[in-house]
């Protein structure tokens, strides 16, 4: 299809452009959920700090474990014990320090106590059950690396090498409208006048963004009139590190919105090889970065997910997070090949004989409850068909909201 750009071939370019921001801060460490480290952290201390039991048993001379041992001591976690001579066990706690002389941990299910004196059921070999000093972590090794985006388990790695505030680049700043007409805030009328609809956009946009960590900044509704798009368009751009719009960049006499993109600045993208997404525009307003999305709203969940996310994550800061897909069985059939790229909003679930996947029965770009009901989109490239048994690549959703 002439003038349609090919997924990749967009991705390539607009990554290309992609500038990430330089600014950073320190956080405390329990509100940098979601930001981008500035730098990378390595761990002032070895993870764990000392050779410790990996279960609540005995400390002992592993060439001992045949005799009878005599229990001289007891090391909860967070103490230290003294040395395990000759002869002699130590009873210890899961996480307690490994005292000198011990060279292992028997379980105190493989042991029996008569008074304090130890007989083991089995023997016991050096180092078993000892968690080593830096096994997890050595000291001075680098923990995470600039451009990661920091999930829970990541702040729990980063507190267990005693990081109480981390350097994060700042947030991303992302101004969002909408443009049309037809559009009706939710709330504003007890009923739509013919040919009104509520504002969906608005509020898949924020929810996306919000998600990603991103500062929102709401422009609201655009009347479908050039000098007002123009107007709205420039003050959003200079408030923002980015501009998202949704509807008007496509062709008809009211789509105003790409028209004044282009007097304020240029555009470097329209139209994608794409479905559903074809009309959307991607460049600058001076110096800020511009995504103009279609205005049907399945449309808008798949051009922000497969293709303004990557851009935005890029600007953050944050290193590639491509979204990987999965093979699952088609339970389906999709007969007509296409001329573009299609991502069909798909159910995926896990039998015991594998992952298998169907559509939801409307794929029009209008209809947002599909994404609603999916959790996954079955991709399908240009020119093939689908037949109930065959290997489909599925995209999970929770990879694109994160």
């Amino acid at each position: 299809m002439a003038g349609l750009t090919p997924l990749e071939d967009a991705l390539a370019l607009i990554l290309e452009d992609a500038r990430p921001v330089e600014d950073s801060e320190n956080l405390p460490l329990v509100d940098a959920l979601g930001r981008t480290l500035a730098e990378d952290i390595s761990a002032a201390v070895p993870v764990p700090n000392d050779d410790n039991s990996a279960m609540d048993g005995y400390a002992l001379r592993a060439a001992e474990s045949g005799h009878d041992l005599k229990v001289t001591q007891r090391i909860p976690a967070g103490s230290a014990g003294s040395e395990v001579l000759p002869g002699t066990a130590a009873r210890i706690f899961t996480g307690a320090p490994v005292p000198p002389g011990a060279n292992a941990v028997v379980m105190q299910e493989n042991c029996s106590l008569d008074g304090d004196t130890l007989r083991l059921t089995q023997a016991v070999r050096p180092g078993e059950n000892i968690r080593r000093r830096g096994q997890d972590l050595e000291q001075g090794s680098v923990v995470l690396q600039a451009g990661r985006r920091l999930q829970p388990e990541d702040l729990g790695v980063l507190a267990s090498v005693g990081a109480a505030t981390v350097a994060v680049r700042r947030r991303l700043v992302v101004a969002i409208l909408s443009t049309g007409d037809e559009l009706v805030e939710p709330g504003a009328a007890s009923s739509l006048a013919p040919g009104q609809i509520f504002n969906s956009n608005r509020y898949t946009l924020q929810g996306l963004l919000s998600a990603l960590g991103f500062e929102v900044r709401d422009f609201g509704l655009v009347p479908d009139d050039p000098d007002t798009t123009r107007e709205i368009l420039q003050a959003a751009a200079a408030a923002s590190d980015c501009v998202i719009s949704t509807g008007g960049v496509s062709v008809g006499e009211e789509d105003h919105v790409k028209s004044q993109v282009e007097a304020l600045g240029h555009l470097k993208l329209w139209k994608l090889k794409v479905k559903p997404g074809k009309p959307l525009a991607y460049g600058r307003i001076g110096d800020t970065g511009f995504f103009g999305l279609p205005g049907n709203p399945a449309a808008v969940y798949v051009t922000f997910s497969m293709i303004v996310r990557p851009w935005l994550l890029r600007c953050q800061g944050a290193a590639a997070a491509a979204a990987l897909p999965i093979p699952a069985q088609a339970e389906f059939e999709h007969r007509r090949a296409g001329s573009r790229l299609e991502f069909l909003r798909a159910q995926l679930r896990a039998d015991g004989d594998g992952l298998h996947v169907r559509l939801h029965d409307n794929q029009s770009s209008g209809v947002l409850s599909s994404v609603s009901w999916a959790n996954a989109l079955v991709v399908v490239p240009p020119g093939l068909t689908v037949a109930r048994g065959d290997t489909v690549e599925v995209i999970l959703l929770d990879q694109l909201n994160r």
